[in-house]
């Protein structure tokens, strides 16, 4: 059809279409896009937005579930709609005002009115953040289904080969914009900027992502005159709820017991609809049932971009000459990727299968799902030994104080509840000693000089002890949760004495919780996708496509309302509760595998096209005898007329 129709697709440099370089590169600059402004995003609620832990993790993994929504709506546009080359401009440009949209939301110089790097309007910021995050899942969603699609649109039929290079290169470019802008969008973030105030430049850190979204837009739009650009053709997404809507209903209308029963549920569709394509449904659904438990592995593995991150918060970067930014360690994860699909490829399956082991695909998925649940447990252990070092702050029923001797020569404090405390001179307590009661007595010195304190419920405060106790006796407001970059919380002039201790607990004990998750992304994911191609019809494939990344987005949704349901005080158990789930959903999907039977699509849709063909032989065989018959008396009649023209 490409070749009837004249199109520019002629123009080849080394084999390959022209027109695919602007691809490549336009898909290489979305995925910085997207990563590097996902990478920063949850650090972005708790710092800038001022949001607790729990309403940053509902948020993001609402954003992450709406990205993985929209590719079924991209996918009926331009298959039924615009075309594949419209949708990809219209809602690249959608993304790209909804990157601008964040980089603005993320400037405080704009509300911040006295200077003092919090914005005062803090409304303007979460509604403009809000509808960039709505956009930008708008458009990544949107396009997802259709650039890959694109790019194979451009080869004609003898360029198999070039075509099967195209997607390596494609799957390259996402996993490389991944492994760059994680690394990138946190040093920018680290840097201060602003006009009024310096603070965390999260401005630049969705910047920068913006500009190289508005970059993969307008290379995108260069190569335009070059594209072979098929028309929308339908999409079979929409056949298909149709003939199960048709099924339902037909079954509902028919639900007498006067009518009898037929075999499967979808043959209520066989008054309206072709068997063929009722026979792909059944086995397209036949697969999607073995989804139902996968969205769990999902609420485990996009926890890398919240709960992990924020868990890297609280710990130490520090690796000699390198220093790690909280939110760089999700590097990990491609990194790995690019490492472990080949050594699983060429040398662990090839392994066991020497081995005698029939490691099916759906075996290799229960593994990797096991895989997740062991990662989040190494997550519960490194959380426990981060809560050895994490202060205790008072609760809302109780108040704190520190003491800090500020004479040169030292004394003795006598506080309710507690032994005598030694204070030398230039000194102060070695922690903070909590009380249930508003008002304390307070004994100093010798001869004792006492005096009645008051303190607040759910703060904490420091005595400045005088060198003479007759003068006041000041009272400061400090810390009640753990600085945003894990430094000490004290004045420079005051070196010695620590209010809160920094990061202790390194990050590198999150490595084996990045490997085991990532391990088990290859096993699940990449087998998942291995597994439905090859369970699926051919003119299935997307609508499995469509079902695979629902699972996603129903994991994205269970992170969250788990996150706001939970409310456990302490972290470590909710990764030891996520893990226990799966770990029971594996269960449950290991007795669903057992009991699948594999199947070769191609050869039963071959079966149904032959009855097919054989139908069509036997009408035609039972046509012609009417045929002849009609003739015959074709001819008997005429033989009368010539006899009564006769007469």
């Amino acid at each position: 059809k490409r070749q009837k129709e004249g199109s520019s697709l002629s123009k080849e440099v080394f084999g390959y279409p022209i027109s695919i370089f602007f691809i490549v590169v336009n898909e290489f600059c979305e995925r910085f896009s997207y990563y590097g402004m996902r990478a920063v995003l949850v650090l972005y609620f708790t710092y800038f937005l001022r949001w607790d832990d729990d309403l940053a993790t509902s948020i993001y993994h609402t954003f992450v579930a709406l990205c993985y929504l929209t590719p079924i709506l991209g996918a009926i546009v331009a298959d039924s709609w615009l075309g594949k080359f419209k949708t990809i401009i219209y809602l690249s440009i959608v993304y790209a005002i909804g990157q601008v949209a964040m980089a603005v939301s993320a400037i405080h110089d704009i509300t911040d009115t006295d200077g003092d790097g919090i914005p005062n309007n803090m409304s303007f910021h979460v509604a403009l953040s809000m509808v960039g995050l709505f956009l930008i899942a708008l458009g990544t969603g949107g396009i997802k289904p259709c650039v890959a699609a694109f790019g194979g649109d451009q080869f004609s039929d003898h360029q198999d080969k070039q075509r099967r290079t195209f997607f390596s290169v494609f799957y390259l470019c996402i996993n490389g914009g991944s492994l760059l802008s994680t690394i990138i969008t946190p040093i920018l973030r680290a840097q201060e900027c602003g006009i009024k105030s310096k603070e965390s430049c999260y401005s630049l850190a969705f910047g920068v992502p913006a500009a190289l979204m508005v970059v993969a837009l307008l290379v995108f739009i260069v190569g335009s005159g070059m594209y072979y650009k098929d028309e929308p053709q339908g999409n079979i997404m929409l056949d298909v709820c149709k003939c199960i809507g048709f099924a339902i209903k037909n079954r509902f209308r028919h639900r007498s017991t006067r009518y009898p029963k037929r075999q499967h549920w979808m043959d209520w569709a066989e008054e309206k609809y072709d068997k063929l394509l009722i026979a792909q449904i059944k086995m397209v659904l036949k697969v999607l049932f073995l989804y139902i438990p996968l969205p769990m592995f999902w609420t485990l593995f996009d926890q890398k971009g919240s709960r992990w991150t924020l868990q890297a918060t609280t710990m130490d970067g520090n690796f000699g000459a390198l220093v790690i930014q909280p939110d760089q360690m999700q590097t990990v994860n491609p990194i790995l990727i690019l490492t472990l699909v080949p050594i699983m490829d060429i040398f662990i399956y090839p392994l066991i299968q020497k081995c005698g082991l029939n490691f099916t695909p759906l075996k290799r998925m229960t593994v990797g799902m096991f895989l997740a649940a062991i990662a989040f447990v190494c997550a519960a252990l490194v959380q426990i030994e981060i809560d050895k070092t994490l202060p205790i702050f008072p609760s809302t029923s109780q108040s704190q104080l520190k003491l800090l001797n500020m004479g040169n020569n030292s004394v003795t404090v006598r506080l309710p509840g507690n032994d005598p405390q030694e204070l030398p001179a230039t000194t102060a307590s070695l922690d903070y000693f909590t009380f249930e009661s508003e008002q304390i007595s307070v004994s100093i010195g010798s001869p004792e000089v006492t005096n009645t304190l008051s303190l607040p419920m759910g703060e904490r405060q420091t005595l400045l002890i005088p060198s003479d106790l007759s003068d006041e006796w000041l009272q400061t407001d400090d810390l009640t949760a753990k600085p945003k970059q894990g430094n000490n919380a004290c004045l420079k002039s005051i070196t010695p004495i620590q209010d809160i201790q920094p990061n202790s607990v390194s990050m590198a004990l999150q490595i084996p919780q990045y490997f085991f998750i990532t391990a088990g992304e290859v096993m699940f994911s990449v087998t998942g996708l291995e597994f439905s191609y090859s369970q699926a019809p051919s003119n299935m494939k997307a609508v499995l496509q469509a079902g695979w990344l629902l699972t996603v987005a129903i994991g994205n949704f269970i992170v969250l309302i788990v996150a706001e349901l939970a409310k456990l005080s302490k972290q470590w158990t909710e990764f030891v509760l996520f893990a226990s789930l799966l770990v029971a959903v594996c269960f449950i999907f290991s007795i669903m595998a057992h009991f699948y039977t594999y199947m070769d699509p191609a050869e039963i849709e071959a079966q149904f096209k032959k009855k097919g063909d054989d139908d069509e032989d036997d009408k035609s065989k039972r046509q012609r005898p009417e045929v002849e018959m009609v003739k015959r008396c074709s001819v008997n009649s005429h033989k009368e007329d010539d006899k009564q023209t006769r007469i």
